[in-house]
């Protein structure tokens, strides 16, 4: 397994921590992952409730909220820390320049196309860039205009298929589509950014519905430079997010793991609930909206505050949220360390590796 170069940033392991939010992966989480040798992600979704007693407003308190959990992370770490960071937040500028003056060593963008993310780059800093995508498509327009715009490429691309938890970048009726698998998508981007490099290689890193070791194998072989587990790491001990929130995702079944609209316009993936049920059945109406956290939700139409909805599951208040999931959440079975899962998940790698290129038959016993 080689390492991870992103824009000469050197990663032992190649596993990056998806940024979950609200509040799942904080620098407890990210500390951790990059202790072992990925990349520790920080989440920056929602953090203006995290540290509502910081500042007057949410806006301002997200910015000290991010501020401080870069700098508990670095003071913890020598590691890789990176903070994910959606297009589509209405405080995106304001968090991407927080990030970047923190001296994160990597933002991850999605949620919509980052077109404009390399203008808030001053001469100096080295912070890296990561957009990520669901598409070639989509690759080709952030190439095409960093190119033009900025001058710059992006360090790497994060490659998001459909069985990703949370907000996906599909339509519901393309998540079954063979054409719109990760492994046809992680090829169609990899093809694409050749055309975009010249001496530098961009990495393009798979992401959703990544659970073992032997997916990870199977992905690098189609020319991932590396995976990014999201789900995988909220059953640990590390994970910020409430006990409860974890047992959650432990008594979850295959059939509790469902799609849903979000109030924001995009369809995501969590895990059924009463709460859910009672949004289905027109019961959940938000009066008003402090907060204008997301450009493209409408609290008009909206049938509930997303915001509000993770912040309580965060918590491990239920009732009133839910939590979000990858398609492969029912397969947790028990809380381990961060440790633990780096061994078990290289650990399945490895034995994939050799029986494909040593011809080793294991029997069963």
């Amino acid at each position: 397994m080689e390492e991870l170069n992103i824009g000469g940033l050197k990663i032992k392991i190649p596993i990056i921590q998806g940024g979950m939010g609200v509040g799942i992966s904080l620098s407890g989480l990210a500390v951790a992952v990059a202790n072992q040798g990925g990349v520790g992600v920080i989440s920056s979704a929602g953090l203006g409730l995290l540290y509502k007693k910081s500042a007057s407003d949410f806006l301002m308190a997200s910015i000290e909220g991010l501020k401080e959990e870069i700098r508990l992370a670095k003071e913890k770490t020598l590691g890789v820390i990176g903070v994910n960071i959606m297009t589509a937040m209405s405080n995106f500028k304001d968090m991407v320049i927080t990030a970047i003056n923190e001296k994160v060593d990597i933002i991850f963008a999605g949620a919509g196309l980052p077109l404009d993310l390399p203008s808030f780059l001053k001469p100096g800093d080295k912070t890296k860039l990561v957009p990520i995508v669901s598409s070639a498509r989509a690759a080709k327009i952030i190439c095409s205009k960093w190119k033009s715009n900025y001058n710059y490429l992006p360090d790497a691309f994060v490659v998001e298929g459909p069985k990703a938890g949370g907000h996906l970048g599909f339509k519901e009726q393309e998540l079954n589509k063979e054409n719109c698998s990760l492994e046809v998508i992680l090829k169609d981007v990899i093809d694409e950014v050749k055309h975009y490099e010249d001496k530098v290689e961009i990495p393009v890193i798979a992401a959703g519905g990544i659970y073992t070791g032997s997916d990870m194998y199977d992905l690098m072989e189609i020319g991932a430079k590396g995976v990014q587990l999201g789900t995988r790491f909220v059953t640990t001990d590390e994970c910020d997010a409430s006990p409860l929130f974890k047992q959650e995702y432990l008594n979850a079944s295959e059939k509790d793991i469902e799609i849903i609209d979000s109030p924001v316009g995009m369809i995501g993936r969590a895990i059924h609930n009463d709460f859910l049920s009672s949004v289905k059945e027109g019961h959940k109406i938000p009066k008003k909206c402090p907060f204008k956290c997301i450009k493209t939700c409408d609290v008009e139409k909206s049938p509930y505050c997303i915001i509000n909805a993770l912040y309580n599951a965060y918590k491990g208040n239920f009732k009133f949220g839910f939590a979000f999931a990858g398609s492969n959440a029912y397969k947790a079975s028990k809380i381990m360390s961060v440790k633990e899962v780096f061994t078990e998940f290289l650990n399945d790698f490895n034995k994939k590796y050799l029986l494909n290129k040593k011809n080793i038959i294991l029997y069963p016993c």
